[in-house]
């Protein structure tokens, strides 16, 4: 009754009728009445304008351009809608003068306020043009929309008028009735068609948006992302893609086809909102000590700085990053959940018209309804669907928009933490975990954002589906319901279980890639050694724990999908039969049947996803409590170091006590030093006494635990260990200043860097391998000093920066840079050194001994003390270290000083005249030696020899300074061969048995559905109890089918996948330990750790589940084809276009999206190797406080990588529009033919109409899980390329059973015209050494630069291959044994002591082959005993990553103590004595001269005076020898090059 009183107010208003059922439903001919076309047709869309109207306000208000030219388009707008603010004016004017008053025809409100309501919205249209214009908005969806309806909603009317004047002029043209008066009715039919065209027309404007703004906030260049001057049509349907699609289709996609990046998304906008919550949120959640005010987030020019969490006070708890995240990114999340509800709602609607079209169906035998209901069914249903794929795009889109927001803010918050975080809270993870936050952590929280809404959205499914289903089939539901509940909390239970074994997966996954970083980072060491083996065995310990963790949680895997593929059906099952059971009334129609089984299949995703959302968001709980821990851990205090300017001194420390972060180990104490204004201050004392300590305490790197540290002006520091960029050696040395070429090349020429400069093949421009694999230890060294230099600080803080260059090279740098006349003069320098050549030179130096001060004074002061330092300096000087008149100076200096110490000096200087060191050698590393192109310079200026044949070389090879090979991404489809080694690898048994046993599941299902279909339409069940219990119980033997079937497949694929991870690691590993050295010096280290660590784990977790996906949407495609096609035979005939028109879209989107992904993925890794880097040198960039340069450098890292980010996200979505308006148009068909057809058996449109219902998501799924199957293959495809790379010669052979057990018994060397090249292509190295080493003989090696001298060692090991000639050892040619025999067999003490994380015996006995006595002799000759007995766990001391918690000189007497371990017959010595103190030197020496007396030894000099005493020299020069003789000999010839030598050394 209520609507009869509604309707007839509306009648009063309009003057008519309002509804007429018989006019519009209940006839063949439908159509609306006039006032319903006046009123709701025109409120309708003005209504939605004013409710989307805020939305175009926030646009205007969010916009980021301003002011976009008048042109065309807008003038038209503009101009058409002043004619329709006309039009309807009239409107309003004419109904007041041809109506009411007294004229006859009565005025009704209809006239007045459908003009007022079209008026006032058309003004408010009006008024977005100009808004808009100056806004800088291109296009506004709400108007689209508006114009939209109008036009559809106009359509209508455009019938009722025409008719009504087709009827008027059938009235005017007969003649018989009296003269009517038409003049309203004409001019309402003009002016309505007036209207109509305008609408129109303005419809047709809307679809394209507007010129680009004048004046935007950042550059809008030509690579512009079409998209920010899109329409809104365009932008639904996303078909601005179309160019990039067509373009990745026709030729693959590269970096320079890309888009600019959207400004919204760009750091530059993100961080600032992200630190401004992240900081509030921090101040909320640490209680300030004291009431101070507040700072604000600052965001001074465009740096965005993250308050410490350590700093405020009293910590409350953890700040966490939920809460900014929420706030930051919250409202563009909320409005895409807000897309996601009007789909859901959408959704419901379908099984609806389902009903409908079987109504229409069971009718057609009896009375038929007219058939344009039919039509409209059909049509309604896929409006339905295609509105739901569009709203469904724009969520997707806007979700995707979110997660990469997201994952922007986390990288930079994490990057920017890592730059000041204190030294112990990085110890406490290793730079492997931190980098891992990163890559796994944040990228964690861009795939889940997508999913996040189900989280309301599920529950809300299953409860209106439940609704719906109670309509159908009353309380019986219930015990379907119950199916499912009991189902959840199973669930649970296995997700939990899956949760603990993915954590401890995670746990092993991280160890292992560690230890693999380490392999990598020493596998030269592992190499010369024969270690691999003991190395690949604890990678594969790891790994075996890691694939039982796997194992299970495949099982549970596998029963988590059995259980949800299984769920839909038993529930369906449970359901049905409850409803037949309880009551005998209860038939199943086919109306129930088949709209319950939709609303089954809609509840079925939201079950599904359920349970995967849940493990999901306890994985990024995980995540989310690792950042946390990270971006809450401890950040140095910034008042470890005071800047008074007040102070006497630019640097002192008063009473300082220091620690490295751990509270009961004091590193420093009782420090007490002042470093006057620019005086040099040296800083001496042995091995592990705390020099280093006291510079890291200078720079603020310690933990402070009392005292005071000031500091005032600019620093600059040059670490022990040299840290190098990946970048080119000028980019290394500038370190962001910008190129000053004077200064430049003063800099240079004072750090002797330039002969070096010239021989690398692209001069300075050459690009430093990662972590300066290509330069040898004392390029490094002088690179880093360059950049100090080159920095024009104020204080200087310099670790031993002379320890890894040669003494004279060392000298000239003290003179042009450090010392009293070099460049740093007027600054203030601290200098840690073991030189005492250079310590007269010094204002002041400081004495350390154990972590104290022991004394400090002057050179002179502490000589007459005769404490520890003239010791000290005694012991040096028996050492002969000294040139001639640095001995004369000290001597001056003594007898000015102390007369009384001259004599004792005396003699120490005799003894140190017999030997001397010189150098006018210097010697190349394998690894310096990248490809000969990278030779290192004569480290005497006036070396004219390796001068000339550097220029020869270069001018030979131009090898570009690119060292790294760009990595491949390959372009094109994967090979064919890449599936077919993925399925040899999960074994062909169960590649079959799992596409066997999917078609049987598929086969019971469609079966179960056509059983159903039979039953519904089988008019005897309903008398007859024992037919119907017959139907129940085949349909139920129908579901335990599916049930076996489908677990046994999900149990087939767990097991293949595994079985296949297992496979390909092993092979990885083992390959990638056989590479040659050189494959290794030109892959970068981080290119082969993502192989162990992305791409292993691709194809542990990711791949097996992207097949089992793939397997069984490609099977219900299948079935749906085949069911419409059962039903409406007449379908196969419009499955062929949709078939070409589905292929299409599919080859254009894998093509561009599978390039896209590659793209994405090499952007990806410099985000992290830079991390990396950044983590690795921390200390160096704070010293130089260039942290603000390195944040940009990242943030535009971040920025590149979304740059392919983007697109691919926006592949995915034009792709799902236009897959899902094919399978809409699936939809379409099958229900028009259903309709048309005439079909009779409702049963089958049912079923038919159904399965369509479904395709849609199917379909899209399909081509996700193929291109992902294709991505994710790519995986399989870099892992098989490591595999098949060229191999070193077999480790072990046959033959090596039938040597010599104790081979080599006397340690005979001989080269017989010896050639070697360091790779295919160079040329020789060595160009055929000939020589002879018997048993026992010590041998020196000399040379200049570049004269071979490495090689000869690393010949003799087999880590180049000789090209011509061989090496014989006590006769046995070593080209014909394995590797690791010939390996075993000698002995290297290594340039760069490597040391691996893991015990200290393990560091000396990986294969724990040696009893506890013979390492503890080992540690007691290598002077490493007191060291080993002091500490707590003995030989069970763990060590760092790389040896980090051992001081360098440490490092290498471990070397030492391995070569002691393995006593072989040949010794080589390479360089040992480098980065070594005088002191350490000398026990190394006084060893190996007592321990090897009866083995060979090879020793490559450093300096002369350690191989005088040496059986026989061989001196080479451009890989030849040219002198080979006893020392002794040769010094007695003057012409000989080895007497110029030790001329030059003062030593004759």
């Amino acid at each position: 009754m209520g609507d009869a009183t509604a309707f007839s107010s509306m009648d009063e208003f309009c003057g008519s009728t309002f509804w007429d059922a018989n006019e519009t439903w209940w006839t063949t001919d439908p159509d609306f009445t006039p006032c319903f076309e006046q009123t709701v047709l025109v409120w309708a869309p003005c209504a939605f304008f004013w409710l989307f109207m805020l939305f175009d306000f926030w646009y205007l208000k969010a916009s980021l351009d301003k002011n976009i030219p008048w042109n065309r388009l807008n003038i038209s707008k503009l101009l058409i809608n002043v004619g329709l603010l006309v039009v309807t004016a009239l409107d309003l004017i004419m109904s007041f003068v041809k109506k009411g008053g007294d004229s006859e025809l009565p005025l009704y409100g209809v006239d007045i306020w459908t003009p007022i309501i079209k008026l006032l919205t058309f003004l408010m249209v009006l008024m977005f043009i100009p808004l808009n214009r100056k806004y800088g908005v291109q296009t506004s969806g709400c108007q689209f929309m508006f114009w939209f309806l109008l036009t559809i909603f106009s359509i209508p009317r455009c019938r009722t008028e025409a008719r009504l004047h087709q009827e008027r002029g059938q009235i005017i043209g007969s003649q018989q009735a009296e003269p009517h008066d038409f003049t309203w009715e004409t001019y309402q039919f003009a002016s309505f068609f007036i209207f109509f065209a305008f609408t129109c027309l303005m419809l047709i404007l809307n679809c394209f948006a507007d010129q680009l703004p004048r004046q935007t906030k950042y550059y809008r260049g030509p690579k512009e992302i079409p998209e920010l001057s899109a329409s809104f049509l365009s932008r639904i349907t996303y078909s601005w893609f179309d160019r990039m699609a067509l373009k990745g289709y026709r030729n693959p996609l590269e970096e320079k086809d890309l888009w600019d990046l959207r400004p919204q998304d760009s750091c530059k906008e993100v961080m600032p909102t992200f630190a401004h919550y992240w900081n509030k949120n921090v101040r909320k959640n640490y209680k300030r000590a004291s009431g101070g005010q507040e700072p604000k987030a600052q965001f001074s020019n465009g740096k965005v700085s993250f308050e410490n969490p350590q700093s405020n006070g009293r910590k409350k708890g953890m700040a966490s990053i939920m809460p900014p995240i929420y706030r930051s990114f919250g409202g563009i999340f909320l409005f895409g959940s807000f897309f996601k509800l009007i789909t859901d709602i959408l959704t419901f609607a379908q099984p609806q018209v389902l009903s409908l079209i079987i109504g229409y169906v069971e009718d057609f035998a009896k009375v038929p309804q007219p058939e344009w209901k039919g039509i409209m069914y059909s049509i309604l249903l896929f409006v339905l669907a295609s509105a739901q794929t569009f709203i469904l795009a724009q969520y997707f889109h806007r979700m995707f928009i979110v997660g990469l927001r997201i994952r922007t803010a986390l990288i930079n918050c994490i990057y920017r933490k890592a730059l000041r975080i204190s030294n112990a809270a990085r110890k406490a993870s290793t730079v492997g975990e931190i980098v891992n936050l990163m890559a796994v952590d944040a990228q964690r929280f861009m795939d889940l954002t997508t999913y996040l809404n189900m989280l309301w959205s599920a529950p809300l499914q299953i409860a209106l589906a439940l609704y719906f289903l109670w309509q159908q089939l009353g309380p019986s539901v219930l015990a379907g319901l119950a199916v499912m509940i009991i189902m959840i909390p199973l669930n649970g239970f296995i997700a939990s279980r899956i949760k603990t074994y993915q954590i401890r997966q995670m746990k092993y996954k991280d160890e292992r890639v560690k230890l693999m970083n380490e392999v990598l980072s020493g596998i030269k060491v592992l190499k010369l050694y024969a270690w691999e083996p003991s190395f690949e065995k604890q990678v594969l310990d790891i790994r075996d724990k890691e694939i039982a963790t796997l194992r299970a949680t495949a099982y549970l895997n596998a029963s988590t999908s059995f259980l949800w593929s299984c769920a839909p059906f038993l529930v369906s099952l449970v359901t049905f039969a409850t409803y037949l059971l309880s009551n005998e009334a209860n038939q199943l129609s086919v109306e129930k049947v088949f709209v319950s089984l939709a609303l089954f299949d809609i509840m079925k995703l939201p079950l599904t996803i359920i349970p995967m959302l849940t493990v999901d968001i306890a994985e990024t709980q995980v995540s989310v409590q690792r950042i946390n821990k990270f971006l809450n851990s401890e950040e140095l205090d910034p008042n470890n170091v005071q800047h008074d300017a007040s102070k006497p001194h630019p640097m002192s420390i008063e009473n300082g006590h220091f620690s490295w972060g751990d509270e009961d180990e004091m590193t420093l104490k009782n420090i007490n030093m002042q470093v006057p204004k620019n005086n040099l201050v040296a800083i001496v004392g042995t091995v592990g006494s705390g020099k280093s300590s006291v510079i890291q305490a200078l720079l603020g790197e310690m933990e402070k635990i009392s005292g005071t540290v000031n500091t005032v002006g600019k620093m600059a520091y040059v670490p022990q260990q040299a840290w190098i960029q990946n970048a080119t050696v000028r980019d290394n040395i500038l370190f962001g200043k910008p190129y000053d070429r004077k200064r430049y090349n003063k800099v240079i020429d004072a750090c002797a860097l330039r002969t070096d400069i010239e021989i690398l093949s692209a001069g300075d421009l050459t690009e430093v391998g990662e972590k300066g694999i290509n330069l040898s230890g004392g390029q490094k060294q002088r690179i880093s000093l360059a950049r100090a230099v080159y920095h024009n600080a104020d204080l200087y803080l310099l670790d031993d920066p002379l320890s890894a260059v040669d003494s004279h090279v060392g000298k000239h740098i003290f003179e042009e840079v450090i010392g009293p006349k070099g460049m740093l003069a007027k600054k203030t320098r601290v200098l840690v050194t073991h030189g005492i050549t250079f310590l007269p030179q010094t204002d002041k130096i400081y004495v350390m001994k154990m972590g104290e001060i022991s004394e400090n004074g002057t050179y002179a002061e502490l000589l007459k003390n005769r404490g520890a330092f003239a010791d000290f300096l005694m012991q040096h000087l028996q050492e002969g270290e000294e040139e001639e008149e640095e001995l004369n100076q000290i001597k001056r200096q003594l007898s000015q000083t102390d007369p009384a110490l001259v004599a004792p000096f005396e003699k120490a200087i005799l003894l140190a005249r017999t030997e001397s060191l010189s150098d006018s050698i210097s010697v190349t590393s394998a690894d310096s030696l990248m490809g000969g192109s990278l030779r290192r310079r004569g480290k005497r200026q006036d070396s004219y020899d390796s001068n000339a044949s550097a220029a020869s070389l270069k001018k030979k090879q131009e090898v570009e300074g690119k060292l790294i090979e760009t990595e491949k991404s390959q372009t094109g489809g994967v090979d064919f061969a890449v599936y077919k080694h993925y399925i040899k690898s999960v074994g062909i048994f169960l590649s079959v048995a799992t596409l066997v046993l999917n078609f049987v599941f598929q086969a019971f299902q469609i079966g179960s559905n056509l059983w159903l279909t039979q039953w519904s339409n089988d008019k005897a069940v309903e008398h007859d109890t024992g037919l119907r219990n017959m139907y129940l119980g085949v349909y139920g033997a129908f579901g335990f089918g599916q049930v076996v079937s489908r677990y046994l497949s999900g149990l087939a694929l767990a097991l293949g996948g595994l079985h296949c991870s297992l496979d390909v690691f092993t092979k990885l590993i083992r390959m990638v330990l056989k590479w040659p050295m050189d494959l290794f010096d030109t892959t970068p280290l981080g290119r082969i750790l993502s192989r162990f660590a992305k791409d292993i784990d691709t194809v542990d977790n990711v791949l097996p589940q992207i097949v089992s996906q793939f397997l069984s949407t490609c099977y219900s495609v299948l079935a749906t084809i085949v069911v419409i096609s059962i039903s409406t035979p007449i379908f196969l005939a419009v499955i062929v276009p949709i078939g070409f028109i589905y292929y299409f879209a599919q080859r254009f989107y894998v093509a561009t999206s599978r390039q896209l992904m590659r793209l994405e993925s090499v952007s990806r890794s410099p985000i992290y190797s830079h991390f990396g880097e950044t983590v690795t040198g921390v200390s160096t960039i704070r010293a130089y406080t260039v942290q603000d340069r390195f944040i940009e450098e990242s943030d535009n890292k971040v920025d590149k990588n979304q740059v392919c980010k983007y697109p691919s996200l926006i592949a995915n979505r034009w792709l799902a529009v236009r897959l899902e308006m094919v399978g809409n148009l699936i939809i379409l068909f099958a229900s028009l033919f259903a309709v048309l057809g005439g079909q009779t058996n409702p049963g089958l449109v049912g079923l038919s109409v159904s399965y369509a219902l479904q395709v849609t998501q199917t379909l899209n799924w399909l081509v996700r899980m193929s291109s992902d199957i294709e991505t994710n293959i790519v995986s399989v495809e870099r892992i098989k390329e490591y595999g098949e790379t060229k191999q070193e010669a077999a480790w072990e052979l046959e033959e090596d059973k039938k040597k010599p057990k104790n081979w080599p018994e006397d340690g005979r060397v001989e080269f017989k015209d010896f050639q070697v090249r360091y790779r295919e292509g160079l040329e020789l190295v060595l160009r055929g050494v000939s020589f002879n080493i018997s048993g026992g003989q010590k041998v020196g090696i000399v040379g200049r630069t570049g004269a071979g001298k490495s090689s000869l060692t690393l010949a003799l090991f087999r880590i180049i291959e000789s090209a011509g000639g061989k090496i014989l050892i006590d006769g046995i040619d070593i080209a014909t044994m394995g590797l690791h025999m010939l390996r075993s067999r000698l002995t290297i003490i290594p340039q760069d002591p490597v040391l691996f994380s893991g015990s200290l015996r393990s560091n000396l006995d990986p294969f724990e082959v040696k009893t506890d006595d013979e390492i503890w002799k080992a540690l007691e000759l290598s002077h490493l005993k007191a060291f080993a007995k002091s500490l707590t766990a003995g030989l069970n001391h763990e060590i760092s990553e790389g040896g980090e918690n051992l001081s360098v000189g440490q490092r290498q007497l471990v070397c030492l103590a391995r070569a002691l371990l393995r006593k072989t017959k040949v010794l080589v010595l390479d360089e040992a004595t480098a980065a070594v103190d005088l002191e350490t030197d000398d026990l190394i020496q006084k060893t190996i001269r007592s321990e090897f007396r009866e083995c060979t030894v090879l020793t490559i000099a450093h300096r002369l005076n350690t191989i005088l005493d040496s059986d026989k020299v061989i001196v080479l020069d451009k890989g030849q020898i040219t002198e080979f003789d006893a020392p002794s000999a040769l010094l007695a010839d003057p012409k000989s090059a080895f007497f110029s030598m030790a001329k030059d050394a003062n030593l004759v």
